[in-house]
Formats: structure tokens, C-alpha cells, sequence
């Protein structure tokens, strides 16, 4: 079966920073895959490379088995990207650049697929303002059009919902489940990890240029079941457990413990330096616990 995304050996370097050292990552068509990291990991540049705006310095990529390089003008096609920089021509209306991205793709008569994205972009009552008089979480919406006018079968989301509002936001994701329904790959990165743990099976977590984690967001949350969580109402905490604070409140500390074998050390611990427990919660875990972790606990 052709992959719609395959990355073989991917690398690129900027000065003395490996942006990417080395990716090895297949999407399958019709996925909904996350692509998670934080700032510096290597997100942008991969996306980058995949819509041929950046040229890898080793590796190869291709788009439902179309090289990004040698067979650019068919990959290009086969792409929708949203871009995490609001750009934009400010002489046009929302339609007319809706329209403008539809002829790039050679794309005439793409009138009642244009009122379909306004719709669900809830974009129709700013049909015919112009693209400086919007706000930018509306501007915001525009992209994710501009992405979706040529029908392309793999779309990238580089976090599409910053700036935007939360009602926005649920209406996206609807119009986007819908594609991921009738068969577009998705793929996601986003620094909403509510958004990936809801939306994404599969996931892939970068941290310096390499994937530190790639798994099944169920597969994923399983390697870290429950969160046993002790809180203590006083800022200072035995020092031997100061990296174990997962969350402050004024004088609140709250540690967290791997699992229960943790809890009598602790204990000991509290009961040397005087420190009384205000409350003891095991809680669910979920993506963002998974991400910290996992972040920690590489090099």
C-alpha cells in the first residue's frame, strides 16, 4: 500500500542546529495523525521540507509516493498546509483569495466548494470584506480555506487554532473530522494536547530534531495509567523531590509520583522535614502528563 506521507533518513541543519537528525516516519492514508513537540523540536522545519518550501540536507520524502523534489508539481498538489504565520494579500476579499488559490492548482468554476469551506469556516458573512479589515483568528480561518480549495487528499495543520476562539475551534474540528471522515490524511501539530489526545490515533512526539516517542495516543497514555498526585500547603518541599513539583498555587505545591511504591518514600521524607499533606488524588492521566514525561525522560 502507498504511504501518504514516507520520511526516510530526513536531516537538515542550520548553522550549528540539527534541526532534524535523521526522521524515519510513515503516515498511512485516511489517518489522523498528531505531530507533537515543543518550540525548537523540529516540527516546522519537517513540515516545511514536506511542502517543498525547505531542502533537506540528506533524506528523502514522499507524498502518496511522489518525491517532494524530484516529482514536486504532482506532491505539491496532493497538499493542503496551514501555516502558522498569518500571510496574507491584503488588495483581496476572503472569495476572491479563496478564488486566486483555487486557479494556482488550475482549479475554474470552484464556486460551490468555495461557499462549502465559507460555510464551516463560518466565513460567509465576510465573503466580500477584505482580508486587512479581519481579525486574526478570522484571517486564521482564511488559511485553513486556502488549504482546503484544490480538495487535496493530505492536509497539514501547523497549529491552526492559535488565536482563535473556542466556539471557532469546535466548529473546525468538525469541519476537519468530517475530511478526515470522507478519507483526507490529517496531520496536526498543535500546543493544545487536548485537542491531539481527542482528535489524533497516532502520534509522533520530536524533541531536538529526532521522534522521542511514536506510538497510538491509547498505546501512549497507557505507559502512564494514573497520576498519584500529593499536596502539600507550603512551598518549600524536601529538596530530594523538588523535580517532582507538577504544579504550584501560592504556598500549594503538588508532586507527583510514578507509581505507588513512591508514596512511603515520601512519606518518610515529609515526616523528617515536618511537612503535613494536605491531600492525596490519583487522577486519570492524559496527554499532556504522557508529554511531560516522556519530554523528562530523554536526553
Amino acid at each position: 500500500m502507498t504511504q501518504a506521507v514516507e520520511i526516510e533518513s530526513l536531516a537538515r541543519r542550520f548553522g550549528d542546529v540539527d534541526a532534524l537528525a535523521g526522521v524515519d516516519l510513515t503516515v498511512a492514508p485516511g489517518e489522523f495523525f498528531g505531530l507533537l513537540g515543543p518550540n525548537g523540536a523540529g516540527k516546522t522545519t519537517l513540515i516545511s521540507i514536506l511542502a517543498g518550501l525547505t531542502r533537506a540536507d540528506r533524506g528523502r520524502v514522499r507524498i502518496l509516493g511522489h518525491d517532494v523534489v524530484d516529482d514536486y508539481r504532482v506532491a505539491r498538489r496532493l497538499l493542503g498546509v496551514v501555516p502558522q504565520e498569518l500571510v496574507f494579500d491584503p488588495f483581496f476579499t476572503v472569495r476572491e483569495t479563496l478564488t486566486i488559490q483555487s486557479g494556482y492548482f488550475g482549479i475554474r468554476g470552484n464556486d460551490d466548494w468555495i461557499d462549502e469551506i465559507l460555510h464551516h469556516l463560518d466565513l460567509t458573512s465576510k465573503a466580500d470584506a477584505n482580508m486587512r479589515a479581519l481579525s486574526g483568528g478570522m484571517k486564521r480561518r482564511v488559511l485553513v480555506g486556502q488549504a482546503l480549495v484544490h480538495k487535496p487528499p493530505l492536509i497539514v495543520l501547523d497549529e491552526p487554532t492559535a488565536g482563535v476562539d473556542v466556539e471557532l475551534r469546535q466548529s473546525l474540528w468538525a469541519f476537519i473530522r468530517k475530511l478526515n471522515a470522507d478519507g483526507h490524511t490529517i496531520i496536526l501539530t498543535t500546543h493544545y494536547l487536548e485537542e491531539a489526545e481527542a482528535l489524533c490515533g497516532r502520534i509522533a512526539m520530536m524533541k531536538a530534531g529526532r521522534i522521542v516517542a511514536l506510538d497510538t495516543t491509547r498505546n501512549l497514555l497507557a505507559r502512564f495509567a494514573a497520576a498519584l498526585t500529593v499536596r502539600v500547603d507550603v512551598a518549600r518541599v524536601p529538596e530530594d523531590w523538588r523535580e517532582r513539583v507538577v504544579r504550584e498555587s501560592g504556598s500549594v505545591r503538588y508532586l507527583g509520583l510514578a507509581d505507588y511504591s513512591e508514596l512511603e518514600q515520601l512519606l518518610a521524607a515529609l515526616r523528617r522535614d515536618g511537612i503535613a499533606i494536605g491531600e492525596l488524588a490519583l487522577t486519570d492521566t492524559d496527554l499532556e502528563h504522557a508529554f511531560l514525561n516522556i519530554m523528562g525522560s530523554t536526553a
